[in-house]
């Protein structure tokens, strides 16, 4: 087997854990209060502006294991405008994407009480994007006419768009990933299709009796794949307790994909689908947020033993025209 095609066949399963695609992939990142990385609508959406630091490594017992780093920014211009910025590098063995998006958004009040959310966002999210193959340490006495020895790259732009709606303790989130069809040069088309476009589709609930200061807030993510018609989900749950300083909080994501990838056992033949869980720990500090991630794969057939360790590090500034938060527990916005 060439390099190239394990490089594929690694490639293939990250993409199981991570649903995998041009640009950032949708891990379970969004689950650490970073909801800008999905949906560009909500870029300047919180009652707060907010910069975000992501670093994600899988499988620390794999040379060359997958690992993505984000950066984020968004804020509010006014009473209605909303921007973001969004730059990452992410890794899979021998590929490797950077790039970044540059985000406006729009948000319409929909309530007269200022101290009331009702909000209705539309945002969009343009893209510049560099994939690449480095083939330089391939061997190439193992010939194969689609190795060139080369450090092979393709630079390309896309498109995100989406809409939110944030109302008291209740949002919904529908984004469509990589609008433009784009062709791409690294990989043949079976392994890399010109259509990488994505839907997601979220939302959540802050549950909380009055004067309490726990609360606990329900959410949901499905996201489909146009071309292949792969489709997964994620069952969330977060627990928060609320303090004069802030805030700690922890929950539990499950993914599940509705696909199953068929390998052999014996002399006959299984289907495994995508499934993992991510528990959570987070904390707000004044203006300053922590937050660790650990995801766990199951099933016959997982990439040894190693889990996936993220840290995502943050900061609120004030900002836009709000000077106190809403009047709800609404984690995606206060």
């Amino acid at each position: 087997m060439s390099i190239k095609r394990f490089s594929l066949i690694l490639l293939f399963l990250s993409s199981l854990q991570g649903f995998s695609q041009d640009g950032i992939p949708v891990y379970t990142d969004y689950f650490a209060d970073n909801l800008y990385l999905l949906h560009p609508s909500m870029a300047g959406a919180a009652s707060h502006n907010q910069l975000r630091l992501t670093a994600r490594q899988q499988w620390f017992d794999q040379t060359n294991a997958p690992n993505l780093f984000t950066g984020s920014f968004n804020a509010r211009l006014g009473a209605r405008s909303g921007m973001g910025l969004i730059i990452f590098n992410d890794r899979n063995g021998f590929h490797s994407q950077t790039g970044g998006y540059v985000t406006y958004a729009h948000h319409i009040n929909l309530s007269t009480q200022s101290d009331e959310l009702n909000q209705l966002s539309f945002g969009l999210s343009v893209g510049l994007v560099q994939s690449k193959l480095d083939e330089t340490n391939f061997d190439l006495s193992d010939y194969d006419p689609v190795i060139a020895g080369i450090m092979q790259s393709s630079t390309y732009f896309n498109i995100d768009a989406g809409m939110s709606y944030n109302y008291s303790d209740f949002s919904a989130h529908l984004t469509v990933k990589n609008i433009i069809f784009q062709n791409r040069s690294i990989y043949t088309e079976d392994f890399e299709p010109n259509n990488q476009r994505r839907y997601l589709i979220s939302g959540a609930y802050a549950l909380s009796s009055y004067g309490s200061n726990w609360s606990f807030e329900p959410s949901v993510l499905f996201q489909m794949t146009e071309r292949t018609g792969e489709k997964a989900i994620d069952l969330n749950g977060k627990i928060y307790r609320h303090t004069n300083a802030g805030k700690v909080w922890a929950g539990l994501s499950y993914r599940r994909s509705f696909d199953g990838a068929e390998y052999s056992e014996g002399e006959g033949s299984k289907v495994q689908k995508l499934q993992y869980f991510s528990p959570v720990v987070g904390i707000n500090y004044a203006n300053f947020l922590f937050a660790y991630t650990y995801s766990h794969q199951t099933g016959d057939v997982t990439m040894e033993s190693g889990g996936f360790h993220q840290i995502t590090l943050g900061f609120d500034f004030p900002g836009g025209d709000r000077k106190e938060p809403y009047d709800c527990k609404c984690p995606a916005v206060n």
